[in-house]
């Protein structure tokens, strides 16, 4: 959908800010370009929608070359999030989403109608915030209305440059779960700026890394982080590139382990028989559809006998993630409920448990996927435990 090929940028000064760039942004796909200031990064993004006239080289949007479209038409059909969201203090919040849709000639009534789509698609009541300006808001929400206004007239292209940069860190968070959630079902093609590995990591399905106009490394975040392809990157990434991988390894059902299971009418003292011939100390309780109900100790089941049933010793599960979590996410709960595993659901479904050791044996395993350029189902857990 983006194709960069040879692209530089000097400026009458000399000072060069890009050189050679050649790359390419996959439709639906997100990419963030990362590095420090001042490295070409912001340029090369502007330089797609002609903000920024590129030197030399040529920039392609959906195979067709931009030296030749006029930079009005281009910017109305691609799609551009700043840091401080840029609205107009004079119009209303559903005028304000409507701009693009009426610079291209909607008719007000349709220009307002997808207006309002897009506001309670980032989560804004159009009736309670539509009739409302830009001042009463606060900082997060204005920045949901910059992107709804971004998306308005349907781009396939979509620029955000530190979209997320100018509010707190808890909002910030919840700002980017929402856009990655709103991607998922808009799938545009998004260039993003942020000088943030951690954003870059969470946030792109592969990372530009900028050293000095030039871009070091461009791969995913699992390959970024496992494997940087110089000593640049690596020292960009930071020494705790291994925990920032946890964020971009998902958990999968061949990292789990299946520990004992009691259900939940099941007598006592029979669980308790059953889980003394293995030595174990505990059970998870499901119910007769396989869900979750909690977990139970081998010593209450003893001590019960035959008098009551699992579930009326069963206690809650507080440690849990869904299957498809990040393994930081896991490790996490752990930490939080100072326990020795987390139970793995699929909505309800219990699938299994994740230890610490497999915690680690799923990293590592990702981590020498990635070195030999195959799928994570494809490395043995045994050349990684003896690696």
């Amino acid at each position: 959908m983006i194709r960069f090929e040879q692209v530089g940028k000097v400026y009458p000064d000399g000072t060069s800010a890009v050189d050679g760039l050649s790359f390419e942004v996959a439709e639906g796909e997100l990419v963030t370009l990362v590095g420090p200031s001042g490295c070409g990064k912001t340029t090369t993004m502007m330089m797609v929608n002609r903000l920024i006239e590129p030197s030399s080289g040529r920039i392609l949007v959906d195979g067709e070359d931009i030296s030749g479209v006029d930079p009005v038409r281009l910017r109305r059909r691609i799609g551009y999030v700043i840091q401080q969201v840029g609205l107009f203090p004079h119009r209303t919040v559903l005028d304000n989403t409507a701009t693009v849709p009426a610079l291209i000639g909607w008719k007000r009534a349709r220009a307002r109608e997808r207006a309002a789509e897009l506001l309670d698609l980032v989560g804004l009541d159009p009736k309670t915030y539509g009739s409302r300006y830009p001042a009463q808001l606060s900082g997060g929400q204005r920045q949901r209305v910059g992107v709804a206004r971004a998306l308005a007239a349907d781009p396939p292209v979509l620029l955000m440059d530190e979209p997320f940069g100018a509010v707190d860190p808890v909002v910030r968070e919840r700002l980017q779960n929402e856009f990655l959630s709103l991607q998922a079902t808009v799938r545009k093609t998004v260039l993003m700026v942020t000088h943030d590995i951690e954003e870059a990591v969470r946030m792109g399905d592969r990372i530009a890394v900028y050293g000095a106009g030039r871009i070091e490394q461009f791969d995913t975040p699992g390959a970024v982080l496992g494997a940087p392809a110089t000593p640049y990157v690596a020292r960009f990434v930071g020494a705790d590139r291994g925990l920032k991988r946890l964020s971009v390894t998902t958990i999968e059902p061949e990292d789990l382990e299946e520990p004992p299971v009691a259900r939940l009418d099941e007598p006592a003292g029979a669980a308790a028989a059953r889980l003394g011939s293995t030595g174990a100390r505990w059970a998870v309780v499901l119910n007769g559809e396989g869900d979750l109900h909690g977990w139970v100790a081998a010593d209450a089941l003893r001590i019960a006998g035959e008098h009551g049933t699992v579930g009326e010793l069963a206690r809650r599960m507080d440690a849990w993630v869904p299957v498809g979590a990040p393994l930081k996410q896991a490790f996490s709960e752990m930490l939080q409920h100072d326990a020795g595993w987390v139970a793995v659901l699929d909505g309800s479904r219990f699938l299994g448990v994740l230890t610490p050791a497999k915690l680690h044996e799923a990293l590592r395993r990702s981590v020498d996927a990635d070195a030999r350029g195959v799928g994570r189902d494809e490395v043995p857990f045994d050349s990684v435990a003896d690696a």
